[in-house]
């Protein structure tokens, strides 16, 4: 038997009170620094850089709560939808790629679509589910789904979608691209006027909506499009109050449906602003963010989660007038420019089609009333919450995403990016290279915006139909100066094709499956490039 004297044994005892108070505090100090943030994704629908305060002095449209989100966080001045329109820019936020590398050259999904995204197509959501997190999309999907129907045939726009068959399952949606949890009503203004949860409608459709401007349709005899924001939003609060019980981090996707068209503000909301029925319905989107916020706070989550704000395009400039009035309404009518002084708005391939207002905050994480001139893209966000959520992306993964967290952090202005290219919604492409933009078109690209334009041609080494602009000097555009600069244009012209033929823009090997030539880009033969054989 061995025996310790006292001074020993009071030296071992001390040791080991010391060692039992470390392994009761380490963990916790562990737990904090190693627990995965949530992160919450607020997508507003067609608002307008210039449709929020901070970004535009001379707003008509007051945003309190989207103002104090800017001034506890960063705010972005160089942000940019992938597309001028709806689609392409979801498609592109949960793939990480440039929209035309998919379906979607032009346009966006149609009543009845199939699903745009592939059934083996990596999604963020996927990523996330990958690393632990439970994920969800609340409000508008308008990405295409698998509608099943009685007879075996397609729904089509021509049946009028008569066919379908509400009991069954509705494959091909969110819950199949990496979302655990859907609730929303797909596309405002299109059929079924309903709600679907998951895969399924919540009520089955007894009644026949046929009123303009809307898209005639099945629907529920109580659907009210003025409630529909309300809805989503109370949705999206209660989303992350049962998550906040759980110990897993969680996913939120809101996409928005507001203040895209049908124009309807809730009753509360009518008459709050001095800018008509629009002004109304952007000061609930401002409200409405305001709420989840809060939520946030409330439960005490603030200090673990990302939240970042941005829209999905530009404003259309419409005033709301029998839910949609006309474009441009807006400034003839109350003075307000949703476009921020901008060029063009919703569509178009000019900055007001897709620079947009973004925000990031994280309490104790974002740098408070901060503003970063760095450019960056909706595209980035699979790239940067695979950086933020230690997910070690593949090389063939979202080829056109960057990762921009230094920026969402610090503010920096440096972007990881070297370009970046946008589609209008005719299928027009532009690149963007530090404060050079080319625009592949002689128009706007978009479906309002006259003249639409041709498409470029290279006529004796000359290229035509191309519009080249200097945004430091020129953000408006005003300033064709394509004929001043040849050498500018075929520097930006080569590089957009070089990502065309790579099926990537971020460094890493071709990816083939990637690679198309459709109409829009025929001008790429031109170029001294290898095309891979596709």
């Amino acid at each position: 038997m061995i025996y310790f004297n006292s001074n020993i044994k009071l030296f071992l005892s001390a040791i080991i009170v010391m060692l039992l108070v470390a392994c009761k505090n380490k963990p916790k100090d562990l737990e904090v620094e190693e627990k995965q943030p949530n992160i919450v994704f607020i997508l507003a629908d067609d608002l307008g850089y210039g449709d929020v305060e901070h970004f535009n002095k001379d707003s008509k449209i007051p945003t309190p709560n989207l103002n104090q989100m800017a001034n506890e966080g960063v705010s972005f001045t160089n942000a940019h939808s992938p597309a001028a329109v709806c689609t392409p820019t979801r498609y592109s936020f949960l793939t990480g790629l440039y929209p035309w590398r998919g379906k979607k050259k032009r346009g966006v999904s149609w009543i009845w679509d199939k699903p745009t995204i592939k059934k083996d197509q990596f999604t963020i959501g996927q990523m996330l589910q990958e690393q632990g997190y439970h994920t969800a999309c609340v409000g508008k999907w308008h990405l295409g789904w698998n509608w099943p129907t009685t007879d075996g045939l397609p729904a089509t726009v021509a049946n009028e979608g008569k066919n379908v068959d509400y009991s069954k399952a509705i494959t091909g949606g969110p819950t199949e691209r990496g979302f655990n949890y859907y609730f929303g009503d797909d596309t405002p203004g299109f059929p079924p006027h309903t709600f679907i949860e998951n895969n399924r409608t919540v009520q089955n459709p007894d009644t026949w909506y046929e009123v303009y401007p809307f898209v005639a349709g099945a629907s529920t005899k109580d659907w009210r499009y003025e409630d529909l924001l309300s809805k989503t939003t109370a949705k999206a609060e209660n989303y992350i109050v049962e998550r906040s019980k759980e110990d897993q981090p969680f996913f939120l996707f809101y996409s928005m449906t507001a203040p895209h068209t049908p124009i309807a503000p809730h009753e509360d909301f009518q008459g709050k602003t001095n800018a008509g029925i629009y002004g109304d319905f952007v000061y609930e989107v401002d409200y409405s963010v305001g709420r989840i916020l809060k939520t946030l706070d409330s439960l005490g989550l603030a200090e673990n989660t990302l939240v970042i704000f941005t829209s999905d395009n530009g404003s259309t400039t419409q005033d709301g007038t029998g839910y949609h009035g006309e474009i441009g309404s807006m400034m003839r009518n109350y003075s307000h420019d949703g476009s921020g002084g901008l060029r063009g708005h919703k569509a178009d391939i000019y900055e007001g089609g897709h620079r947009v207002p973004f925000i990031a905050k994280w309490k104790g994480k974002i740098k408070p009333n901060n503003t970063s001139t760095a450019i960056l893209q909706h595209t980035d966000m699979m790239h940067t919450f695979a950086a933020l959520t230690n997910h070690n992306l593949k090389d063939n993964t979202g080829e056109d995403s960057f990762n921009v967290l230094p920026n969402l952090l610090d503010g920096n202005k440096n972007s990881s990016r070297e370009a970046l290219v946008t589609q209008s919604s005719k299928g027009v492409i532009a690149i963007q290279k530090e404060n050079w933009k080319l625009i592949m078109s002689s128009g706007s690209g978009g479906h309002w915006t006259k003249p639409i334009g041709e498409y470029p041609k290279l006529v004796d080494n000359t290229w035509e139909n191309v519009q080249l602009y200097n945004l430091e000097n020129d953000l408006k555009e005003t300033n064709n100066i394509a004929s001043q600069h040849p050498e500018k244009i075929n520097e930006l012209a080569l590089q957009l094709g070089q990502y065309i033929v790579d099926g990537r823009s971020r460094k890493g090997d071709t990816t083939k499956e990637n690679i198309e030539l459709w109409e829009q880009v025929k001008w790429v033969e031109h170029l001294s490039l290898t095309i891979p054989k596709i």
